[in-house]
This record gives structure tokens, C-alpha cells and sequence, in this order.
């Protein structure tokens, strides 16, 4: 048990104190302690090992340096007028009128983004909180529409590099070549949190219902008119996210919808590229980060050009921002965002020390205790739910319990493609609730929300969604 106390202290304290930096120091603490046999001299030693050796993943220095280019991509898009010019753009169409067509907007384009978890929660985040602000809707409304269409769609929707990466761990178990493609398509109707979770987004969408904290937000926002929580720490400064326009900036759609437009077409081409040709081979943080670096070259060069003056009456073509004050705004911008890039080295580092205490490990021998075969999906469900909740990553997860579930399967008899249904949605489950993984801090980090009331507020959601999988994993071990 005590392999679990330290993300369990670092997710209690964050709760309870909303001191997130402190708290995931407090549980990295302890676990390097463990680590060192209790002395904590020691312990503290290793807690700066292990925060320094997570730049020596490049995955993670892909992942770092994208969050200090997404600060840079929002700030220009904010000065050159583009946020301001899709707000009227919108508004025009009928877009951003109404609170249940700018909170479907954002449930669609989360939906339409299925190729990268992390370029959807951005895209998401950068589409409609101008709108969600206009309209008075709760910045953690918009962190849980991020969250919701960001892992559930791309495990739902694998064509993209968690299709490619679940297919290689299938493929591991000696699945044979012809069979892994066959056996994740059959799985995905099983895959019942991240069906039930797009379908309950949804669901809040056209109806606007809610409850708990969410609600008491949402009044909030109306009442009062504060998108955030009084005393919240958003995740992108408001120095950054409320930027005004500079002079000169002609306020139209296009000067937001073009670098986003080049960020997602860069997904395909950096997919395409490491991947040899095969877009499911390729590497998502390399495609992420050349992404969101070829959507800010891409704004600086075409704010840069000079254009036709905005008014009758002549005058000279001037551009929007030179190439000088582009690069200085990005640098302002990446600047707003190095509180997100602190919180994901101190989550990456306590989920490195995580595995180093083999948690899943001691996850996985929870299920060995189960013997009745109807129990085991539910079972697999909720033990790799705790799993990606405590480690803050669902691909890790995965790949410790894909090679005890599809055993298990063949040994009780139970359909190989339920049991790896109930592996990924649990899985999903975990890393959709988790304060600590990667996807939610960057939903946060999207939607310019306070990181603790994004947590605290989509939390009843994942359990309420996660109890109606639980249901549905018995009633399919049931009728297996």
C-alpha cells in the first residue's frame, strides 16, 4: 500500500491546500524517499535527479518546449486582432450567440481533432474561450470540454498514434499480424467511459444541464459575470490570455483561423514524415511540436505581410506586426505559460518515481485476487483506472496491463475484445479524472483555467460517467 501514498498525497494535498506546485513536490518528496530507503536527506537528493532527468526524455523536452510555443501562439493570435475578429466572425454566423451553440462549437471541434490529443485540447481552447468569455460560461466549463473530446475521442478515433501505439502492445502478446487491427476495432464498442464520456459532453452541450461544482461555477459565471473562481491561478497568465489588440491590427477571423489551420495540417506532415509514409507510425510529440512551431513561424510571417489599409480613403499598406514585435510578443507569451511547463516536469518526474516503486505492479495483483470470470472486466476496469489515475498517464497504464489482460482473457474464457475494451477505458477513465496527467493539465492550460478548479469541478462528471461504465462492464461479463 505504501507504493500508492506518494501520487495519493501529492493529489490530496493539491485538493485540499490548491498549493498544486507544492503539493507534487511534497508527494515527488516522498517518493524519492521511499526510493531511498527512507532517509530523506537522500530522498531529497534523488527528487532533483529524477527533475532533471526528465529533459533527458526527449518525448518529455518535445512536450515542454510545445507548451512554451502554444504561450507564444496565444499571445499573437490575441495582439494581431485574429481573437477578436473570429469573435465577430462568429457572432455573425450565429456561432457564439447562444451558450448551447458555442459550447456544441467546442464539443465539435474536439470531436473533428481526432488525430492528437494535445493539438485538440489547444484548438478547443483557442476557438471558443473567446467566445465562453463573451457569453459569461466558466473557463472550467471550457477545461472539460477540452478534456472530454481530447482522450476518449483519440482512443475512440485511432487513427492516429494511440491506435498505432495500443496496436504495438496487442502485437506483444503474440497476437498474430492479421488479428491486432481485428481486435482493437472489436474492442472500441467496449470501450464504454470513452463512449459514455463524449456522449455525456454532449448530452451538457444541447441541454445545458449540470450539477455539483460545475453548476455552482456556471451560476457563478452568470451572476457575477467572473469566468474564474475568486483567488484562482489560471494556467495561462491573463496578462497573456486578455491581451489586447495592438493599433494597427485589423481584427479578422483570419489572422486566428490561418495559424490554426497550418497547426493542424503540420499534425499530418509530422506524422507522416517520422512515420515513414504511415501516419499510424508516427511520432505525436515530434508532430505536436512541429505543429505548434509551424503555426507561429507561420503567424509571424503572415501578420508581417503588409496589407491594404482597413479604412476608405487611401493610405499606405502596413503590415500588422513586424517580424521584431512578433518575436517579442512569443517570447512574452511562452513566458505566461512557464507555470504549466513547472507543473509537467514535477508530474513527469513523480510518474517516473511512480514506476520506479513498481505501482503497477502491485495495481495488477489486485486482480489476480478476483477469481470469478464474469467480475474480471469490471474488475480490470477499475484496477486500470486507479492505475492511469495514480501514475497520471493512461498509456503507461496501458502497457502494464494489456499483457495481463489479454492472458487473462484466453485463461478464463472471456472475449479477448472486451476484456482489452474494459483495459482502455479504464485506462482512459484514470487519466481523464487524474489532476496529474499530461491531458488534463494541458485542457487547463487550453482553456486559460485555474488547474485545481478544473480538477475539482470535471471530477463528479468522470465519476458519475465512470460508474455508468462500471454498470455496463457487469452487465457485459454478465452476458459473456
Amino acid at each position: 500500500m505504501g507504493v500508492l501514498l506518494p501520487p495519493l498525497l501529492a493529489i490530496g494535498l493539491a485538493l485540499w491546500t490548491r498549493q498544486i506546485y507544492l503539493s507534487l513536490l511534497a508527494g515527488l518528496w516522498l517518493g524519492t524517499t521511499l526510493l531511498a530507503g527512507g532517509n530523506p536527506v537522500i530522498g531529497l537528493r534523488l527528487l532533483a535527479e529524477e527533475v532533471v532527468a526528465v529533459f533527458g526524455s526527449e518525448s518529455n523536452a518535445r512536450i515542454l518546449i510545445f507548451c512554451i510555443l502554444v504561450g507564444g501562439l496565444v499571445a499573437l493570435v490575441q495582439v494581431s486582432g485574429g481573437v477578436a475578429g473570429f469573435i465577430q466572425w462568429a457572432q455573425k454566423r450565429g456561432w457564439g450567440r447562444t451558450r448551447r451553440r458555442a459550447e456544441l462549437l467546442a464539443w465539435g471541434t474536439g470531436m473533428a481533432l481526432f488525430v492528437e490529443s494535445n493539438i485538440s485540447s489547444l484548438t478547443v481552447g483557442a476557438v471558443s474561450r473567446p467566445l465562453f468569455d463573451t457569453l459569461q460560461i466558466p473557463r472550467e466549463k471550457l477545461a472539460y470540454y477540452c478534456d472530454a473530446t481530447c482522450a476518449p475521442v483519440c482512443m475512440m478515433i485511432p487513427f492516429n498514434g494511440w491506435g498505432a501505439y495500443v496496436l504495438g502492445l496487442i502485437a506483444t502478446q503474440g497476437v498474430a499480424e492479421g488479428r491486432t487491427v481485428a481486435l482493437l476495432a472489436g474492442a472500441l464498442p467496449y470501450n464504454f467511459f470513452a463512449l459514455f464520456a463524449i456522449l455525456f459532453a454532449l448530452g451538457l452541450a444541447v441541454t445545458g444541464w449540470g450539477f455539483g461544482p460545475m453548476r455552482r461555477a456556471e451560476e457563478r459565471a452568470q451572476e457575477t459575470g467572473h469566468v474564474l473562481a475568486e483567488g484562482a491561478r489560471p494556467m495561462v497568465s491573463e496578462e497573456v490570455a486578455a491581451l489586447e489588440p495592438v493599433e494597427q491590427a485589423p481584427r479578422r477571423a483570419r489572422d486566428l483561423l490561418v495559424p490554426l489551420a497550418v497547426m493542424v495540417a503540420m499534425i499530418f506532415v509530422g506524422l507522416y514524415v517520422t512515420g515513414g509514409g504511415d501516419l499510424m507510425a508516427g511520432s505525436g510529440s515530434t508532430a505536436v511540436l512541429w505543429a505548434v512551431g509551424g503555426a507561429v513561424g507561420a503567424a509571424a510571417l503572415f501578420y508581417a505581410v503588409p496589407r491594404p489599409p482597413t479604412r476608405a480613403g487611401g493610405g499606405e499598406r502596413q503590415s500588422v506586426l513586424s517580424l521584431t514585435e512578433s518575436t517579442e510578443w512569443a517570447l512574452k507569451g511562452g513566458a505566461g505559460l512557464l507555470g504549466v511547463t513547472v507543473l509537467l516536469v514535477l508530474a513527469f518526474a513523480l510518474g517516473s518515481v511512480s514506476r520506479q516503486l513498481e505501482m503497477g505492479a502491485y495495481l495488477v495483483g489486485l486482480v489476480e485476487g478476483v477469481g470469478a470470470a464474469w467480475w474480471m472486466p469490471a474488475t480490470i476496469f477499475v484496477v486500470n483506472g486507479g492505475a492511469a489515475f495514480t501514475l497520471g498517464s493512461s498509456w503507461t497504464a496501458f502497457a502494464i496491463m494489456i499483457p495481463i489482460a489479454l492472458p487473462l482473457a484466453e485463461g478464463l474464457g472471456l472475449p479477448a475484445t472486451l476484456v482489452l475494451g474494459a483495459t482502455l477505458s479504464g485506462g482512459i477513465f484514470g487519466d481523464h479524472a487524474s489532476p496529474l496527467s499530461d491531458t488534463s493539465i494541458i485542457s487547463s492550460m487550453a482553456a486559460a483555467s485555474d488547474h485545481v478548479d478544473h480538477v475539482n469541478t470535471q471530477l463528479p462528471y468522470s465519476l458519475a460517467v465512470g460508474a455508468a461504465a462500471l454498470a455496463a462492464f457487469l452487465v457485459a461479463g454478465a452476458l459473456a
